[in-house]
Formats: C-alpha cells, structure tokens, sequence
C-alpha cells in the first residue's frame, strides 16, 4: 500500500523592522559601528549631497536603547549610518537642520536575530558601486531631464569635461555598451569608438576586430577616422572651418580624451574642393598683376622646381643707421681677440672657458 506523500512545511514568512521617524536629537552614534577608520573622509561631499537634496537617500538603521531594567528609554543608537548621521550632524551645527528634525530610520525589532556589529558589517560589505557604463547612462539620462552639464558637474564634485566624457561613453553603440558590460571590452577601447558617432560605423569596426589580436584603443581610432582629416589639418586652416560647415560639411564630435585634439572634417572631396576654389580664387587675383603664367596645386610635386632659376637682384643702400649698427656689430666679434697674445692657444681656451662660465652664471 502506497503512502501519502508528505507535506512540506511552509518556510517562515520574513517580517521586515517598521519604518519610523526619529527626532535627531533622540539618535546617537553607536558604539557598535565597524568604521574606525578614515571616518572623516568623504564626509564634505556626502553632506552637501544631503544639502542639495534636502533629504536622505537611505534612512538610518537603528535600535533602541534600554535601560538597567531593560526598558526602552526613548533614545536610539545607530550601528549602520554612522556617515550619514555624521553628515546630518554637521548640518544641525550649521543650522540647515534643526536638532529635534524628524530623521527616516528602520527600527529593528527587540527580538532581532542580528547582532548591530553584524547589521553595521552587512551595510559596508555587501553594498556595490555602479559599473561605469550606469553612470555614463545616468549622467545623460540627468542631462535629457533637464540639468545642465554645470549643475551634474557640481553636484558629483567632478568637472563638466568629466560629465561631456561620460556623456559620449553613453552615446556608443548598445551592442558595444554590451561587450563592455560582459568585460569583453576595456573602458580604453569604449573610449576610442567615440571618435566617431555612427552606431553602424562602430559596430562595423568592431566586428572586424573580432578576427585581430591588435585592438589597441589609438588602431581603433585611426579606423574610425581613416576617411576624415582632423581640424588641424593645413587644408582645414586654409578654408577655415566656418566656410566648410556653410557649405554643408559634416564635422565629427571633438575627441574627448585627447587634450590636442579638436574635431574631424567627415568630407575631404568636399574640403578639397573648397581649397582648389579659394586657390583658383587667389590664382586669379595674382594672374591680374601681370604674370606670365601660375600653377595651383594643393601639394607640390618632387622636383616642381627643376628648370626655374633664380631672379638677379642688388643690395639695397643701407641708412645712416643701419651702417652704425653694422660696424657696432662688427666691434663685438673682432674686439675680443685683441685680448689674446699672439700664438697662445692656452690664452683662447682660458678666456673662452671664463666666456662659458659667465654665460651660466
């Protein structure tokens, strides 16, 4: 005879410690908080965080304080928050906050399985910092919302390049925003595909890369920006930048991570065709002076020079007071041998070591 499947014993539900708020006067820093060391650090940036926000993110963790009977005295102490109550402290002492202002906790309950050392442990250790791609993603996510560059900048304490940078890191492709996240990409090589803003350009690239040991982020550059010229580019200075864009040249963003670097020209048939026109331009200009003939070329070749010579030309009559200048001159180089006697080549060595000792002095 078969038997009856035995039930399994339902698990036992968790009940959560209730949400309370305290005054902040009645709060006080436990003795059971595991950070002892560099305590102070981050302390400025976390409380004009609190300042700026006029809230806390995350409520303080604490229990209440007993007395010799084991009776709840009113008071509590906080073993997780310890920086946080620091930082609503510094704002009490300033007067931002008044010392009876109602602070978001988690009371943990009475009967609390865990100890404080251990609730103060588990916040320092199991808490994650943000992969970089979820800040890049939230600076611009920010910036669509509305915050200009200047006020993230100032609210991260970072610097509005550090916030353009992060801002183009998050412009990238997704399908390279994801070989990033799976560590199948460095932040060097992400970095190096903003050189050029076009998704299907960068997947490309990518892709083919896939089959090359060589990945380094300037080999990824170069290939993003083979078919462009850099606004540093003789061509580009010669026709000026604003001349190109009228005419309805694209530019490519400015490379952020290059201090040197100011931007890619995406239509060289384009730009040379803007520089042959503003040569011909010139060409005719001089032309009109009389000359027999001009040649225009954005490059001259080898030996463009071979057969033509060289013009007859005389000296011009110097002034009165070039000719002073001249013979004065003449009176500094020549004037010095005198001092040497005749055929003593100890003489020169010493004079012009003390004439090299002088010049270092």
């Amino acid at each position: 005879m078969a038997r009856a499947a035995k039930k399994k014993s339902a698990p036992a539900i968790i009940v959560f410690s209730r949400s309370r708020d305290i005054p902040f006067n009645r709060i006080h820093l436990s003795a059971d908080n595991v950070r002892e060391v560099d305590v102070e650090a981050g302390l400025d940036e976390l409380t004009q965080d609190i300042d700026r926000r006029e809230d806390l993110v995350q409520g303080l963790n604490v229990r209440a304080i007993l007395d010799a009977d084991g009776n709840e005295t009113g008071d509590f102490e906080t073993p997780a928050g310890g920086r946080r109550y620091r930082s609503v402290a510094r704002l009490v002492e300033t007067g931002r906050f008044p010392a009876d202002g109602l602070v978001p906790c988690i009371v943990k309950k009475a009967d609390a399985k865990t100890s404080a050392v251990d609730d103060s442990l588990a916040e320092n250790t199991f808490r994650r910092a943000l992969h970089p791609l979820d800040q890049f993603k939230a600076f611009k996510r920010m910036v669509d919302g509305g915050m200009t560059k200047a006020e993230v900048a100032s609210a991260y304490f970072t610097t509005e390049r550090y916030v353009d940078q992060r801002m183009a890191l998050a412009k990238v492709s997704p399908v390279l925003h994801e070989a990033y996240a799976q560590n199948s990409m460095t932040l060097a090589q992400l970095e190096a595909f903003t050189a050029n803003p076009h998704h299907e350009r960068q997947e490309q690239v990518w892709e083919a890369l896939q089959q090359s040991h060589y990945r380094e982020p300037w080999r990824i550059r170069n290939i993003l920006t083979e078919t462009s010229v850099p606004v540093s580019d003789r061509r580009a200075a010669f026709v000026g930048i604003d001349a190109y864009m009228a005419a309805g040249g694209p530019v490519l963003p400015r490379y952020l991570f290059d201090d040197e670097e100011n931007g890619w020209l995406d239509d060289v048939p384009l730009l040379d065709r803007l520089v042959a026109e503003k040569l011909k331009t010139i060409a005719d200009e001089i032309s009109a002076e009389g000359w027999k003939w001009i040649t225009v070329d954005i490059n001259l070749p080898y030996g463009h020079d071979h057969g033509l010579r060289s013009l007859g030309f005389t000296f011009a009559d110097l002034t009165e007071e070039e000719r002073a200048a001249r013979q004065a001159l003449r009176a500094c180089s020549t004037g010095w041998w005198a001092l040497i006697p005749p055929d003593d080549g100890r003489a020169f060595h010493a004079i012009m070591g003390s004439i090299s000792t002088a010049s270092w002095a």
